[in-house]
């Protein structure tokens, strides 16, 4: 009879460790996409509100039709599908959930669809946690440093970048400020580096142009898939980012796919538009960071056609506000979240009640 009972004793003590066990493998896969999203000032913290040219119809989907306004930013991944001409521009407000960025993601961003979308900021235009993935659509994302201190100042600043599906992105980092990093594009790791694709670009039968005065694209690694450097001449990925076939980072980068035609009224000669001092080279090495050859603009790609949409949106009453970090673009690598703390908490518990329940088990 005792036998009888220490056998049941086990199985009860085995299904609950098990079931403790499977909560904590199975725990965070109700999180996927964003937990809150800002908008046009305000945060809603669930999805299925919408506005004047913006429906969050889940937590990983967003549709932009001929959006117009303030800036749009996420906690978590977001899939953003643009419909038409969109453009975001940075929220000028001291309490504002983002203040310093047209678009920031904090997790990854994928932009998709045949409208566009022009984003503008004083420190990003788009800034992007981990992965951005540019689909097919039209991007221009810049920002101008106004404002901004003692930081990175880029048109897109993300922990990897992907082009591909022929989209088409224009990245401008530019300012006045001695004291401070200008680079189209920057991709840095902000706790995204056990990523194999963190600090990459990838330009897959697609468009890119870049231009900074400390660097076109600052990045660790990166390849052309179907497409080729227009410029610099002879470019090609080092450490520091794009140089040039002398080795100096290029401050202008032009990419685009392989046997792609000209649009009428834009050059395709390598170096025409290149800031500096004429050379088509920065001053200083291969480390973006040095050397500020001057500003020159950007060449904007084709944008598609606006597409129009018969939708109605209507706009839903909103929650009251959370406040997420700012973003600095500093050189210190980013702390998690606050809700990443919560979840390790949880795990520990968990995994030490699950290996009390079995240890207990054997000893029955």
């Amino acid at each position: 009879m005792f036998a009888a009972a220490f056998h049941t004793c086990r199985h009860y003590i085995l299904f609950t460790a098990m079931a403790c066990l499977c909560v904590l493998l199975g725990g965070p896969s109700y999180a996927a996409g964003a937990e809150s999203l800002f908008i046009a000032g305000v945060t809603y913290c669930e999805p299925g509100v919408s506005g004047p040219g913006w429906d969050w119809t889940d937590a990983e989907h967003l549709e932009l039709t001929g959006y117009a306004g303030e800036a749009i930013g996420a906690d978590g991944d977001l899939v953003v599908t643009l419909v038409g001409q969109n453009s975001v521009v940075e929220t000028y407000a001291p309490d504002a959930d983002i203040s310093m960025s047209g678009m920031e993601v904090w997790g990854n961003l994928t932009l998709r669809g045949s409208g566009s979308l022009t984003a503008t900021g004083s420190q990003c235009g788009i800034h992007v946690s981990q992965a951005l993935v540019v689909d097919d659509c039209t991007v221009d994302a810049r920002a101008d440093g106004a404002g901004v201190v003692d930081q990175t100042v880029a048109g897109v600043a993300a922990g990897s970048l992907t082009v591909r599906g022929g989209g088409h992105v224009t990245a401008t980092g530019t300012g006045a400020d001695a004291g401070l990093r200008f680079y189209g594009a920057c991709l840095l790791d902000e706790g995204f580096g056990a990523d194999p694709a963190s600090e990459t670009l990838v330009v897959d039968a697609s468009w890119l142009d870049a231009t900074g005065m400390d660097a076109g694209v600052a990045c660790n690694r990166g390849s052309l898939v179907a497409a080729h450097f227009v410029t610099p001449a002879g470019g090609f990925f080092a450490a520091a980012g794009v140089v040039d076939a002398g080795g100096a980072v290029a401050p202008h980068v032009m990419i685009e796919p392989d046997g792609a035609t000209v649009p009428t009224g834009e050059t395709d000669t390598p170096g025409s538009e290149v800031p500096g001092d004429g050379t088509g080279e920065p001053t200083g090495g291969a480390d973006p960071a040095s050397g500020r050859p001057g500003t020159g603009p950007a060449t904007n790609p084709a944008v598609k056609p606006a597409a129009t949409s018969s939708k109605t949106t209507v706009t839903k009453t909103t929650v009251s506000k959370t406040t997420k970090r700012k973003s600095t673009m500093a050189t210190t690598p980013a702390l998690p979240k606050t809700g990443d703390g919560y979840w390790i908490t949880a795990f520990l518990t968990l995994f030490l009640l699950g290996t009390v329940l079995l240890s207990a088990a054997y000893r029955c």
